[in-house]
Formats: C-alpha cells, sequence, structure tokens
C-alpha cells in the first residue's frame, strides 16, 4: 500500500492545527475565567447569557432610580424638618407674645418672625441640585414667590409650583413618588402667610391677634408633621426596594456565572492535556517530516 507524504503531513498539520485551536481556547478561559465567550462555545447558554445580562442593566437602572428617589425624600424631609423647628420657635414666640408684656418686647419677637419667615421662604424653595423640592414637576422655577412692603419685609406668599407628583419606577412592578403632594406644598404656603399674620400682630402689640395667630400654626405645624411620616414611610420603601435590588444583584450575577464561567480546577486539567497534547504532536510530526519518500511505500 502507498501512502502519499503530503497526505500524511497535511493530517499532522490538520492536528495540530486544532491542538492549537484548542490549547489556545482553554488558556483563554483560564485567563478570563469565563466558558462562553461567543456564540460559538455554547449557543444556548450564550442566549440565556444575553437576557441575564439585559435582566442585569435594567435592574441598575432601577438601582439609579432609588438612589435618586431616596435623595430626594432624603432632601425633602431634612427641609420639613427645618421647617418644623421654624415653626416650633414660631410658636414658642407667639405663647410669649400673647403674654401681658411690653411693646419693645413684642416689637423684638416681631423682629425675630421677620427672621423666621425670611428662614421659612428660604427652605420652602430648597433645591437637590439644580431641582426645587416643593413644586410639584414643576423644578425649573422657584415654588414660591412673594410680595414685600417698602421695607422689603414680606407681606404675602404665592404657591406657584403644580400639586403632580413624579413616579419614579423601583421595578417592574412597583414605583414610589418621593417629593411631597401639592396639599404640603399648599400648606407650606400658608405656614408662611400665618408667620406672616403672627409678625404683624406681634408689632401691632395687640395679644389678641397674637393668641388668634396661634391656632393657624399650629394647623400649618400639623401639616408640617404628617408630610414628614410621610416623606419617611416613603424612605422605608425605598429601602425595602434596595435591599430586594441588591438580592436579585446577586442571584443574576450567580445565575451568570453558572451559565459562562468555568470550572478552575478542571480547566486547569484540560489545559495541561492539551498542552502535552501538543507537544507530542510535535514532536511526532518531527520525526514523520525527516521520513524519506521510501519509508511510506509498503
Amino acid at each position: 500500500m502507498r501512502v502519499a507524504s503530503n497526505t500524511v503531513s497535511e493530517a499532522m498539520l490538520r492536528q495540530i492545527q486544532q491542538l492549537t485551536v484548542d490549547q489556545a481556547k482553554l488558556q483563554t478561559q483560564v485567563a478570563t475565567g469565563r466558558r462562553v465567550l461567543n456564540p460559538e462555545d455554547d449557543a444556548a447558554a450564550m442566549g440565556r447569557v444575553l437576557n441575564l445580562q439585559s435582566e442585569q442593566r435594567q435592574l441598575a437602572q432601577y438601582v439609579n432610580n432609588a438612589n435618586r428617589a431616596m435623595a430626594i425624600s432624603q432632601a425633602s424631609y431634612s427641609g420639613l424638618q427645618s421647617l418644623k423647628k421654624v415653626s416650633d420657635r414660631a410658636g414658642e414666640l407667639a405663647t410669649l407674645g400673647a403674654s401681658a408684656i411690653g411693646p419693645d418686647a413684642m416689637k423684638g419677637y416681631a423682629a425675630e418672625v421677620d427672621q423666621l419667615i425670611e428662614q421659612a421662604l428660604e427652605l420652602a424653595n430648597g433645591k437637590l441640585g439644580n431641582d426645587y423640592l416643593f413644586g410639584g414637576t414643576e423644578t425649573a422655577t422657584a415654588p414660591f414667590s412673594v410680595t414685600r412692603d417698602a421695607d422689603g419685609a414680606i407681606t404675602g406668599v404665592t404657591y406657584d409650583g403644580n400639586n403632580d407628583r413624579a413616579s419614579i419606577p423601583l421595578s417592574e412592578t412597583s414605583s414610589v413618588s418621593p417629593r411631597t403632594s401639592g396639599a404640603t406644598n399648599a400648606g407650606i404656603a400658608d405656614f408662611i402667610t400665618n408667620l406672616v399674620a403672627l409678625r404683624d400682630a406681634l408689632k401691632s402689640g395687640d395679644t389678641g391677634a397674637v393668641a388668634a395667630a396661634q391656632s393657624p400654626l399650629v394647623a400649618s405645624e400639623d401639616v408640617i408633621i404628617e408630610a414628614m411620616a410621610d416623606t419617611g414611610g416613603v424612605q422605608s420603601r425605598i429601602e425595602a426596594a434596595q435591599a430586594q435590588q441588591a438580592t436579585r444583584a446577586t442571584n443574576l450575577e450567580s445565575l451568570i456565572s453558572g451559565e459562562a464561567d468555568i470550572d478552575l480546577p478542571s480547566t486547569v486539567v484540560k489545559l495541561s492535556q492539551a498542552s502535552t497534547a501538543y507537544q507530542a504532536a510535535l514532536a511526532s510530526a518531527a520525526k514523520v517530516m525527516n521520513l524519506s519518500l521510501l519509508d511510506y511505500i509498503s
């Protein structure tokens, strides 16, 4: 039987090339830790990995949404908490002003309330970044505007925002509205108006008018406290969503790892075997290539 030398050579070259490809593939797997890098590695597994990675990207957006919602909620709560402190001090001054005190003291209290009004306005027009907090979905312009007298003192306030609350999705099935409601925002305007009434009553020296200004202030404080409770509840929901997102992210990573990652010890053994086979094929080819043509004739 006669065997063509070029046939043997070509067969050996094909074998060496295949061993080279196998060895390179195993080296890449060991280096990356991944079994599936291209569709041809495992088409079905690659399809599942792509679907899981798409879900990961969607989850990443929900995580960003939750972080943004939490930032808005925390900033809103901080603003409301500061307004509550303004309300507490205004209540103390109203109690003092309703007592039988001298006109100089009442004017001093009125001056302090005037500063509280300015502070309340600054808080009401508070921002997170470039967005106003207490204007509903109208975040580009200041939600509260005021009128002032010739001396620059605030005499009235208007709420210029809207009653809408933007909803931020936290998952495929849940969302949250971290901003304060339109009723709360209007209540903040009423609170500032009530502060103006208290200041004017103190300026007048009329203890009866000061006493009459106390009840609206209490009502305004109730609105602020209720808004703080609502905002705190929103934060609890966001925190629960963030915990679920973290668990889901871990599960997705585990599923992707199960589909795409290698068994490192087993792959290292296979790489060693492939390297040994490659070296043996090279040695065998070297011997065969040195044989004369007569060695293939029988």
